[in-house]
């Protein structure tokens, strides 16, 4: 069976999983790469570029050599090829669970348990919940939703059209690594530099497609493109930008702002300034269009992976 084959029927069964059962409740492999990470991160750290780029070359390079090792072991087999691909593609994507965590914490909202959204809102994101009352927490879900979009589904579906199983797994395991060390703590400035960069590689073009696609799809589409085109440089993160902007603009809200991240305060320009501020409702439409944005995505991916092969064919 041809690869671009393998890949469409293989990614649509993992979505279909994804979207029927969500993420594995125990032994998720990103979870056990986590762990594994964790412990490679005790032998090699130091306060330094260097080591915290070894850190990332052995944890993804191990990730993603364990990955092409399975699929050379299934290739002689068409069924164990498009097995290994669906199980890949259900264990890397996270949109299912990413609704639900959001759509729980609107229904907290919903009822006026704000109490219980804070408790909840740090499985979506590391915001401090203390810091924030509904409209900040409705806000964050939000923001949370968007950006997840791209990290947790139209990213990995991307890299699996481009490189396979090999491709899922390593986008997968590089976006863990940069939520493990990548972010500007006094511990892991230098170290995990290395692992920051390549999230921002790894996530550009899955980003640029979650937004193209959001802009389709969202209520507002011309808002969506003046969004993007205005704001989405103005983030800190050039992934992030594109995404949140777009569907800022889709859903005809305002993100962006005051903020805080483990007991650091940012002020992030605002997204889309002329929409409305973001109301619990809008956590549903979020996630509506979280997936169907996804949805989308597996098209356009399993669409470009046959026209690639069929060119080169």
């Amino acid at each position: 069976m041809r690869a671009d084959r393998v890949f469409a029927y293989g990614a649509t069964a993992g979505l279909l999983a994804d979207l029927i059962l969500g993420d594995p409740r125990r032994g998720h492999p990103v979870a056990a790469f986590g762990r594994a990470a964790g412990a490679v991160e005790q032998v090699l750290w130091r306060d330094h570029r260097g080591w915290g780029a070894l850190h990332t070359a052995v944890c993804v390079g191990g990730a993603v050599s364990l990955a092409a090792a399975a699929g050379c072991l299934a290739r002689p087999s068409r069924t164990a090829s498009v097995a290994l691909t669906a199980a890949a593609t259900w264990a890397v994507v996270g949109g299912t669970s990413l609704g639900r965590e959001a759509r729980a914490i609107g229904r907290s909202l919903e009822t006026g348990d704000v109490e219980g959204a804070r408790e909840r809102l740090p499985h979506l994101c590391g915001r401090d919940p203390q810091a924030l009352d509904s409209a900040g927490i409705a806000r964050a879900v939000v923001e949370s939703v968007a950006e997840n979009t791209s990290d947790a589904v139209v990213g990995a579906l991307v890299w699996g059209a481009l490189g396979g199983v090999p491709g899922l797994v390593g986008f997968r395991a590089v976006n863990t690594l940069d939520a493990m060390v990548g972010h500007r703590s006094d511990r892991y400035r230098r170290y995990g530099w290395a692992a920051a960069r390549l999230d921002d590689v790894a996530g550009w073009p899955g980003a640029r497609l979650t937004a193209v696609l959001a802009t389709l799809t969202g209520g507002d589409p011309r808002g969506a493109v003046q969004a993007w085109r205005d704001d989405a440089g103005k983030h800190p993160s050039p992934n992030a930008g594109p995404v949140e902007a777009s569907f800022a603009g889709a859903l005809g809200v305002r993100l962006g702002g005051t903020l805080s991240y483990g007991g650091r305060v940012e002020h992030r320009p605002v997204l889309n300034q002329e929409g409305r501020a973001v109301e619990v409702h809008d956590i549903e439409r979020a996630v509506r269009l979280s997936r169907r944005v996804g949805v989308l995505a597996l098209g356009v991916s399993v669409a470009a992976r046959a026209l690639v092969k069929g060119r080169t064919a």
